[in-house]
């Protein structure tokens, strides 16, 4: 990596609220403090869309089938999402951003990178930002956050992890290398499930390995994310934080450890990829026209079909709608499905005085 002058560093503070949706749900019932809760459906289809810290100790985790989540843990309390409430809490949160920094990128209702390279503050040392932004979370909604902060993005949302809950960490540019270095692949932010099963498969197994690879190797393998994974092996990260930015489009897949044959389980596994590209678009207060829907067979052909509505999707309740009603003609597969995917294109950044309908549907 080359030598960086003090002056050329960027400032990149990662915040992380601690088991968002949970934690607001027992900051307001005092009866579910200090037990294993889960936002989400109790019924045979419901997906946990975030689990408490109680709930947590039992392997229970967002984006878990309810009934598997029930079986860990007998005691788990279901709970109602509430979106609205979240997204007043997430409002509250990028105020407190902003009297920091006007370069804000939120990435859900619950997380966003900020740059305070150059802050309102005048301060010098981003983890006293951190610090300061924490407390006051803390002061005015009653919730945890955790931070990380170091010289890009991949390396704040990496630290931001290192000390949940209620936490902070720093990685330096003198640390950078070393500490991706030690690290497993499969603990990269970017990094999925079926990405790690790549490099597993060609002998690359921690960032050391990822590092020894050359970037003709890791272009030829895994193709325009090729530079990216080439310069995270070497700490080195240039994307930039972006305010008010509009994707070209927004998208989540998921690869299954069981090849999928039944619409039920199919639905179910979407559930949680339609919270997500959702969730981008509440905290970016962006809209979506068209709907694409990704299917893998276990053979590794894919199909997509997508769909395009005249106006902004009102909320995730019709977006839910769509997404099974282009699901439901393949099937039964003509074989077993190991990925599904949606993404959300023909964005637009929502006029003000036209909220969406924040529903969820279990």
């Amino acid at each position: 990596m080359n030598e960086m002058s003090a002056s050329s560093v960027r400032k990149i503070v990662h915040i992380d609220m601690d088991a968002f949706y949970a934690s607001v749900e027992q900051r307001d019932n005092q009866d579910l403090r200090g037990k294993p809760i889960a936002v989400g459906g109790s019924a045979a289809r419901g997906v946990v869309a975030a689990a408490s810290y109680e709930a947590r100790a039992y392997g229970v985790h967002s984006a878990m089938p309810s009934v598997t989540a029930k079986r860990k843990c007998p005691e788990l309390i279901f709970v109602a999402p509430r979106f609205d409430v979240y997204k007043a809490v997430s409002q509250q949160i990028r105020e407190i951003f902003a009297e920091y920094t006007a370069v804000i990128e939120p990435l859900s209702l619950d997380e966003a990178y900020l740059d305070v390279t150059h802050n309102l503050k005048g301060m010098e040392i981003a983890t006293e930002i951190a610090l300061e932004i924490r407390a006051k979370i803390k002061q005015a909604t009653g919730l945890n956050a955790s931070a990380g902060i170091s010289y890009n993005k991949f390396l704040a949302k990496m630290a931001s992890d290192l000390n949940k809950p209620n936490g902070q960490a720093v990685i330096t540019p003198k640390n950078g290398p070393t500490f991706v270095e030690a690290l497993l692949v499969k603990k990269f932010h970017g990094v999925g499930p079926a990405t790690a099963d790549k490099m597993h498969r060609l002998g690359i197994d921690t960032g050391a390995d990822l590092k020894g690879k050359t970037l003709e190797f890791l272009v030829e393998h895994f193709g325009k994310s090729g530079p990216y994974f080439h310069g995270i092996a070497r700490g080195i990260d240039e994307r930039q934080v972006k305010p008010n930015r509009v994707r070209k489009s927004v998208g989540a897949e998921d690869t299954f450890s069981q090849d999928l044959h039944a619409y039920e389980p199919a639905r179910q596994g979407l559930q949680p990829l339609i919270e997500k590209v959702w969730g981008y678009c509440e905290a970016n207060g962006i809209g979506a026209k068209t709907v694409t829907l990704k299917v893998k067979y276990a053979d590794f052909n894919q199909i997509t079909r997508s769909k395009t509505v005249p106006n902004l999707l009102r909320g995730i309740t019709e977006l839910e709608e769509i997404i099974s009603l282009m699901l439901a003609p393949i099937f039964p597969p003509r074989k077993g499905i190991r990925l599904l995917g949606i993404t959300l294109s023909s964005l637009e950044r929502r006029a003000s005085g036209t909220e969406p309908q924040l529903q969820l549907a279990f």
